[in-house]
């Protein structure tokens, strides 16, 4: 056997193991959220998560919560982002340290340090579970950041800010027609990886006595273990795809850069 062969025999072989490490665990979610105590299998629980009215609301929460804090993320830190590269290149340094940040910081000294803001918060604004986005904001930082920074890193940013400009393009379209489209996979990297995040976020909701999916998954785990892992395991899969369309997104991309060059 030649060296290529086995060197595609050893991957195939490796990602059978992570197939299995990954998928074993999922199956037996499956196996338990349909088995019934007598024997037979029901999808009582699955169809809980669309009967169930406090469990449709908080996958609803939950969503609007993801919506609301990619939207956030975005209008945040992409244009401050493309500024900083074209503008004060020199504060960048600044920008990551500050990004980073919430990744040294635990979630109880978040909620601790949140609590005071959030009163004035529900007073001005809402005492809605949706203002967590302003949390989940920043809790998406250091993911965001270190993906859309890939992007603007394999384009020169400056170079066609200038000849956009040159021809008379204004900030607005140079961002939104000039480098959001070559950033596009990068952009999508930080959108769906929020995503991820904040469908699977328990501790600052709990802490904070909202409720989002994972609290609730929490309760029903109680009273209902079924409907809890169901419920799980269709938060799991959806994260997976995502994660998924991700990399078949970026490969799409980078072929279709390959075939233009």
């Amino acid at each position: 056997m030649t060296p290529t062969r086995r060197w595609r025999a050893g991957r195939v072989v490796l990602l059978g193991l992570f197939g299995l490490f990954f998928l074993v665990p999922l199956y037996s979610m499956l196996d338990f959220s349909t088995r019934e105590l007598g024997g037979g299998r029901t999808g009582q629980a699955w169809a809980n998560l669309v009967q169930d009215p406090d469990l449709t609301s908080a996958i609803i929460t939950s969503l609007l919560l993801a919506l609301l804090t990619v939207v956030g993320m975005l209008v945040l830190l992409l244009p401050t982002m493309i500024w900083v590269r074209l503008r004060i290149p020199e504060a960048s340094r600044l920008v990551e340290f500050l990004c980073l940040l919430p990744l040294t910081i635990p979630a109880l000294v978040i909620v601790v340090g949140m609590r005071n803001v959030y009163t004035w918060v529900n007073y001005l604004v809402s005492d809605s579970a949706l203002t967590l986005a302003f949390v989940y904001i920043v809790l998406v930082l250091p993911f965001a950041y270190r993906a859309i920074d890939a992007g603007l890193s394999s384009i020169d940013v400056v170079t066609l800010s200038e000849a956009a400009r040159s021809l008379g393009a204004g900030w607005l379209t140079v961002m939104l027609r000039i480098v959001v489209p070559n950033i596009w996979s990068g952009l999508l990297g930080a959108a769906f990886i929020s995503v991820a995040l904040v469908l699977g976020e328990f501790t600052i909701a709990s802490l904070t006595n909202y409720e989002n999916l994972q609290v609730v998954i929490n309760f029903l785990g109680k009273s209902d273990a079924k409907t809890s892992v169901a419920a799980s395991l269709a938060a799991l899969v959806f994260a997976f795809t995502l994660l998924m369309a991700l990399s078949y997104v970026g490969r799409g991309r980078r072929g279709q850069e390959r075939g233009a060059m």
